[in-house]
Formats: C-alpha cells, structure tokens, sequence
C-alpha cells in the first residue's frame, strides 16, 4: 500500500472543506494539500439533498464565504444555486484540482516521534494510506447515508410510497397526490410549500409545533449596500447588519422569551386566514431557540395554507393503513405518498476511527477547545458550525485560526501543538448544548465541552471574532513541541 504525504490533509469536500482549503492555500502557496471526499461529488450538503425546494436555513450574507461576496438577490437562497457558489469558489481557485472524490476516511493514527498523521482510506475497493503534518476534519456532523426514521406502527401495510428527503428519487411523480409531510422542521416546512403547487394537497403532520417566521426572500437593505459600497465591502456591511439582528433575536430569547414568543405569535397570525387555529399549530411547548428557528422566504408556507393547497395537522400517529395516515385523535389522512422528514443521524468526524501514539482515541473522553481542537489530539483542528447562526461563520474563523497556529509554529519552529486541559476546576458538559431530537439522540458520542473558557463551544460570532481572529495563539493551554 502506497504512502502519499501532504502538508495539510483536509477531509471533506463540502461548504467548510472548500473553504478550509482556501484559506491554507492563499496562506501557503507553497505547502501541499489534499482533500479527501467520500462521495462523487463536492459540494456536502447541498449536493447531496434533492428534495423539492432545498435551500439555506440562513441568510447568504452569512451562509457565504468572507472572502467570496454572495452576489446574487436572493437571501434565502436554493440548493443548486448554493451548489454552484461552492463550486465556483472551488474552480476559481484551483481548489477543484486538489480533490479526491470516492475517498473514503475510516482511520487516523498519530506518531508523536514522526509528528505525523497516517490516514487510511478506502478507495475503490482499495485501501489508501496518506500521511500529513496537520489533519484538518470538515466532515459536518451527520450521517450522509442515511437520515432518521421512527418506526411508525403498521408502516409496513402502507400501500403508497414512504421516503426519507435525505434518498429523494429523481423519478417522483406525486402531481395530483395527496402527500403527507410527517415533521415540522427546517425540511418539513420547506417541502409542503415546495410541492403543494403540483400535488392534491399537502398535509404536515408534527408532533407538535416549531417557531417558523417569514423572512423576506430578498435583502433590500444588501442590495442597497453593495450599489453604494460595491460588492466586496456591501457584502461585509450586510453581512454584519444580519450577525447584529440574528445576535439580537437569540440573546432577546434567552433573556425574554415570553416576548418574543408573542411577537413570532402575531406575525404567523398575521400570515395565516381569519380564525386559524394559530396556537394548536404554530405555538411551541419550548421557548424560541431552545431550538432551531426556522425561516420561510416570503412567507410561502403561510401562503399555501391560506390558499387551501396545504394544512397542517398537529397530533400523533396511531398507526398506517393501506391507503392513510390514522391518528391518536381518530383523525384519518389520506396519502398516497409519505414524506418522513423526521431529522437527521449524527456522525462525529465522518465516523474515523483515531489513535495517538498506538493509543485509541475515545472521542467521549476528549474535551473540545475553543470548538475546533481536541485534548491530547496533536495537529489536529475540525469544523463545526453555530446552531444559532450560519455554519460558515463559524467555519471562516476556525480556518482563519488554523492559518494563524500554522505561522506561529512556523516561526517558533514548533513541528506539533496540541491542547492540554490540566485545570481540575473545569466541569464536563455537552458539547452541543441544543434541545433538537437529533441532537439528543446522539451527543453522548461527541466530544465533550467545559464548563469555561477555553474550552466552550462558542455560539456568538462577535465573541469568536476576537477570540479566534484576535486572541493569543500562545495562551498557556496549547503545548507546543
């Protein structure tokens, strides 16, 4: 088996991948690098899900690159148009030429002695083994094979289609069909307006409700910005207007709930027919982002239910039938085709098994620093997105620390950095401290987080903006070597 030896081995193809790879190859054009992607394709998340609609759960000005100004009118903007700006930013670069796709990550070995990574990867039925200086991880955080189903009682007897958005087939037909959507997510309440203009109608059938709040699908204010500033330092304004407001509503929703509550509460009753059943569908048990706020452009799914093309119907599932969906409360729906946009399954770092010095490394036993390194895992750094914000802000600035780390060894002639937690005052706790049930399900598997600084999990960019882009390399909690 051939070795193959990099200075920076990046593992995934997709928005902080491509990303990733910017930021060390404008730093270091003279050091090598690879990437290293599973699938056939770049592109991660929004390659992958074809699904009716697909788009951003954030506003582009966020959800784009710092350095690569989104420059389209739309905010919240659709899959493939998404596909491309990645894409682009990829090909522009040179970056498209340092991918290898259907490489598949399954194990990492650290050599104190060597101050080297060995990674071992599946390649067409052959084993691949590279080694690296740095292993830098942008492999998100779920399963990209399959997403989460519930076992639904009698499932088996239905005689419709059943599909996961995660495995949407190329060939649906659902014009004239009656669909039933069962959840109420960021998925969810992009489909039922995405496929309500071909199909019968729509139903979404949830558990219970989500806060959903309508967003205009285009920025005014960022296309006025790019007209006065140009588009480099427009989108640099816009994108800091969006951070301020979005900053505003979350710490505006830990501190007072109960209004913003009925602000959310008053709007969707705005948006929604005269004597809708607003706090039945669209009230939530928990208070605004204890989960994920989702976001419609334009208000389309309120559109759809007012048109009578889409309905929401909020109780449990009792069990299938051949042709419907029958409910706790006796109610029957008819559907020819079940859509269960149920969530997602976590996979932490693509599954990759690690060990350093012959040791093996249990991801649980690991506290994660500043959210992008790992205790006693050497020149090692990953990418894991805000839960309350875009993904790429956080991804930009973890890149953008990696580049600083990088230089800072390189003028101290450090060959290895790793973070050492050596205060026994710091208590354990979740890495993804988020109330969704995909989280829930799976965030003992994770890395864990501290009880301070630096070993927290950042959720405000402004913090991590001088924390990361500003703060000391050299702060007594990295051990160089």
């Amino acid at each position: 088996m051939a070795s193959d030896h990099l200075d920076v081995l990046i593992v995934g193809a997709g928005l902080s991948g491509i990303g990733a790879a910017h930021h060390i190859q404008s730093a270091f054009p003279h050091r090598t690098y690879a990437i290293l992607e599973s699938r056939a394709a770049l592109g991660g998340t929004w390659d992958l899900f074809r699904y009716p609609g697909v788009r951003s759960d954030s506003d582009m000005q966020t959800l784009g690159y710092r350095f690569r100004p989104w420059t389209q009118a739309k905010s919240l903007a659709d899959g493939p148009s998404i596909l491309q700006y990645v894409k682009d930013t990829a090909a522009e670069a040179g970056i498209d030429r340092h991918i290898r796709y259907g490489h598949r990550v399954t194990a990492a070995s650290w050599s104190t002695k060597d101050a080297l990574w060995t990674v071992e990867a599946e390649h067409d039925g052959q084993a691949v083994r590279l080694t690296a200086r740095l292993l830098y991880v942008c492999t998100g955080y779920y399963h990209y094979d399959g997403g989460y189903s519930p076992a639904f009682p009698g499932i088996e007897r239905f005689g419709g289609k059943v599909i996961h958005p995660q495995q949407w087939p190329e060939d649906l037909d659902y014009a004239g069909k009656n669909v039933v959507v069962i959840g109420s997510g960021a998925t969810a309440v992009t489909l039922v307006p995405a496929m309500a203009d071909k199909a019968g109608h729509v139903t979404m059938l949830q558990r219970s409700p989500t806060y959903i709040i309508s967003q205009p699908g285009v920025d005014k204010v960022a296309l006025r910005l790019r007209r006065l500033l140009g588009n480099r330092l427009g989108y640099a304004a816009a994108r800091w207007k969006n951070v301020a407001v979005s900053t505003l509503l979350y710490q505006l929703s830990q501190r007072r709930p109960n209004v913003i509550r009925k602000i959310i509460r008053n709007a969707t009753v705005k948006l929604l027919p005269p004597g809708y059943d607003v706090d039945t569908h669209f009230r939530p048990r928990y208070n605004p982002w204890d989960q994920r706020l989702c976001l419609v452009p334009d208000g389309d799914l309120f559109r759809a239910i007012r048109h009578g093309k889409a309905s929401v119907a909020t109780d449990e599932i009792a069990e299938f039938t051949d042709s419907t969906v029958k409910l706790r409360s006796g109610a029957e729906l008819p559907a020819d085709i079940v859509v269960t946009a149920t969530g997602l399954r976590l996979l932490v770092f693509g599954g990759i098994r690690f060990t350093v010095d012959e040791r093996e490394i249990k991801l649980p036993e690991t506290m994660a620093y500043k959210g992008l390194m790992l205790s006693g895992m050497p020149n090692f750094v990953y990418t894991i997105g805000y839960t309350n914000a875009s993904w790429t802000l956080k991804a930009d600035l973890v890149s953008e620390f990696t580049v600083r780390l990088l230089k800072h060894m390189d003028a101290n002639g450090f060959r290895q950095v790793a973070p050492v937690n050596n205060d026994p005052g710091i208590a354990e706790r979740p890495l993804l401290d988020f109330q969704a049930g995909y989280v829930q399900r799976s965030v003992h598997e994770f890395p864990r987080a501290g009880s301070r600084r630096p070993w927290q999990l950042g959720m405000s960019y402004a913090n991590d903006v001088l924390l990361l882009r500003h703060g000391r390399i050299d702060d007594g909690t990295l051990r160089f070597g």
